[in-house]
């Protein structure tokens, strides 16, 4: 899908459920998002490029461009999902050393607002540098879907894995934030 509209990126970090990440996508397009796709690097390995640069219409993005490749649409909004423990931590920390990083070491101060999708372990969600991260990021305006009735991490076993994730929320969490009229309540 390419045009004029509300550019959404959707930041896929290497997860078990980023397989399931086109759900996402589809999703999104059908809530009107023209939608561009980028991979941190070890996510290449968890999705169909091609399935998803079809889907889009888009090249999945991994890397900066080079000065002689045209430079992509700003985002109106950002979803990172699924974002992983590394991710999370990074992203609270202003660590921009990934291309899906350094977008979103800038996205709170440039206004764009922000969905994280955690996909992390019931023993990695318990950590104090994970919990601090998320409050860290909430306190800047970034919504994290942690906690009852969003994401429950489970086990880690391969039953947390499928198609299950829970993609829907990020979409409508995108749709509460970018419906609210500026300056309007939280």
């Amino acid at each position: 899908m390419t045009g004029s509209g509300r550019v959404l990126y959707v930041i896929v970090c290497a997860a078990g459920a980023a397989g399931g990440v086109g759900r996402l996508v589809t999703l999104a397009q059908d809530d009107g998002w023209i939608v561009q796709v980028v991979a941190t690097p070890s996510a290449l390995g968890f999705v169909d490029v091609p399935a998803l640069e079809r889907q889009t219409g888009r090249p999945v993005r991994s890397r900066y461009r080079t000065p002689d490749e045209p430079k992509p649409p700003r985002a109106d909004a950002i979803i990172v999902a699924p974002a992983t423990y590394n991710t999370v931590n990074k992203f609270a920390q202003g660590i921009a050393d990934t291309y899906a990083l350094g977008l979103l070491a800038e996205a709170p101060g440039l206004g764009i607002p922000v969905v994280v999708l955690p996909f992390v372990s019931a023993a990695l969600a318990s950590r104090t540098p994970f919990r601090d991260s998320v409050e860290r990021l909430r306190a800047e305006g970034v919504r994290v879907l942690s906690g009852p009735g969003e994401f429950e991490p489970g086990d880690g076993s391969d039953a947390d894995v499928g198609g299950d994730h829970p993609w829907h929320l990020a979409v409508s969490s995108m749709r509460e934030l970018t419906s609210r009229p500026p300056d309007g309540p939280a």
